[in-house]
């Protein structure tokens, strides 16, 4: 008879949601000021240290 491995549950979080919200934000700046790709740029290095942020305060590492 095999041996079910129970499998550790995975919390889902909420932090990977923040780089796709930093490149939307970043594209609408872009937009505003007409300079698309540094919004973009700005937006995603934004949205990597707000995901950064939310996983060290939540214990998702």
């Amino acid at each position: 008879m095999p041996v079910e491995s129970e499998q550790p549950k995975r919390h889902k979080g909420v932090s990977g949601v923040a780089i796709p919200a930093g490149l939307f934000i970043g594209m609408g700046i872009g937009f505003a000021v007409d300079e698309l790709v540094a919004g973009l740029f700005i937006g995603l290095g934004v949205g990597f240290l707000i995901m950064l942020i939310v996983r060290a305060k939540l214990g998702e590492w």
